[in-house]
């Protein structure tokens, strides 16, 4: 009787990355860590400042103009960091996101589709939550259904840091891949859903900077001289085409080659990472702090004016998408792969780590305050309403996943542990020689 041929071994879903890689991924969370704590200090501060006596000098501040006006450039402080500080933000997003996709977790399918999967889910499925909400609203209010859709790996980060939890490296990796997954969709929606009155001469004229940058940078050239002002030219003709100017550092990252060169005498790491190595921390550190303290700070009237404020349906559908539309997207997706494929979990996890995890995904705050400036407009009603329920529910969801991963918190630290062994001596952590 002839041999059956052996059915093929099922896929770990959550599996460990390589060593380098999960060297990597540490180093980009230790960073980003430190600056979801400047993220909560500066939120805490607008908040604080927003509804003190003193509130008529933070949105003086906030509104303080400069810039040139002929290069429709005269912006308010508040816009600089929304249109520009952002902007780092973005190039940075997009520098991991095109490594990840070449060098990184995403250029295998089998590695990638449970991530990409999971983060469609934690888009769709909010953005569905908030139109159902307010469909009989009116279209003013439907304007936001894209608010609930962003992960804020920073202020998840921070979350983390606050409970003292030790997620397994495996669970550490998808939640930042998922997140640039997340930034993925969320500069797509930007692009095509948040920018009106095209100027496409402008749009035109762009592109010569941009190809000029990209020319330099396939050359591996890293002179700040050279490089700085094509991308600062970029990003000002973009600002002015009508698309958000956050899109430009999105291109000007996608331009960066993420393969060094290998030539003799040059760095071993390739421009992507430098640039990112680089900027992460002016980013984490001061970009994003910067815009939150900027875009966090709403008058919230007393008792009276955040119940009111929690009662509009914009807020309830950002509240609901974020806490369980968020959760059950993250969680459900990532369930029907598994259930559906012959994958499974890693040895060492269980669903309610998938499901703490989900929950921390509902944790949006930077790219959700950006899309509601932009939905509703500054210092509109619906856009402040949108600024609590953002802060309200992505609290609510940090609490819950907190309550879930700490209640894990002793296991994930025998998993820390076993991730640190190195009995042979080596320098690489015994989990990832084992076979």
């Amino acid at each position: 009787m002839a041999n059956r041929p052996r059915a093929a071994a099922p896929s770990r879903v959550f599996s460990r990355s390589s060593f380098p890689e999960y060297q990597r991924v540490l180093a980009i969370l230790r960073t980003e860590t430190v600056g979801g704590a400047l993220l909560l200090g500066a939120t805490v501060a607008a908040l604080v400042w927003a509804n003190s006596p003193l509130a008529n000098g933070y949105f003086a501040l906030r509104d303080i103009t400069a810039g040139y006006a002929p290069w429709h450039l005269e912006l308010s402080l508040g816009h600089w960091a929304s249109d520009g500080l952002l902007a780092v933000f973005f190039f940075i997003a997009g520098l991991e996101l095109k490594r990840e996709f070449v060098a990184g977790e995403l250029r295998r399918p089998a590695k990638a589709v449970v991530p990409v999967a999971a983060a469609a889910g934690g888009v769709v499925l909010p953005a569905l939550i908030y139109v159902v909400i307010n469909l009989a609203s009116g279209t003013e209010t439907l304007k936001g259904w894209a608010i609930p859709t962003a992960t804020d790996i920073a202020f998840a980060l921070a979350v983390l840091a606050v409970i003292n939890t030790h997620l397994p490296a495996a669970l550490r990796t998808f939640l930042l891949t998922l997140a640039v997954v997340d930034d993925l969709i969320a500069i797509g929606i930007i692009a095509f859903f948040y920018s009106d009155g095209l100027e496409p001469v402008m749009l035109l004229a762009a592109a010569v900077p941009l190809a000029l940058f990209t020319l330099l940078v396939q050359k591996r050239v890293r002179s700040w001289y050279l490089l700085l002002p094509l991308a600062a030219t970029t990003w000002a003709f973009v600002h002015a085409s009508g698309i958000h100017a956050t899109v430009a550092g999105v291109l000007l990252a996608f331009a960066v080659p993420v393969a060094a060169s290998g030539r003799k005498g040059e760095p071993a790491s390739g421009l992507a990472e430098s640039f990112e190595h680089r900027m992460r921390p002016f980013s984490a550190g001061f970009a994003v702090p910067v815009f939150a303290f900027f875009s966090a700070g709403v008058a919230l009237g007393g008792t009276e004016g955040l119940g009111a404020a929690l009662r509009d349906p914009v807020s309830v559908g950002i509240v609901l998408a974020l806490v369980a539309g968020k959760t059950v997207g993250v969680f459900g997706t990532t369930f029907l792969i598994t259930k559906t494929t012959r994958a499974r979990l890693d040895e060492g996890l269980k669903w309610i780590d998938v499901a703490g995890l989900a929950m921390l995904a509902g944790v949006g705050f930077t790219v959700s305050l950006l899309i509601a400036e932009l939905g509703f407009g500054s210092g509109s009603v619906h856009n402040d309403h949108a600024k609590v329920a953002i802060l309200a529910g992505s609290l609510a969801a940090a609490v819950l996943a907190a309550v879930v991963l700490k209640a894990r918190n002793r296991h994930y630290r025998r998993v820390a542990r076993e991730e640190q062994r190195d009995d042979d001596g080596d320098g690489v952590p015994d989990v990832f020689t084992r076979a």
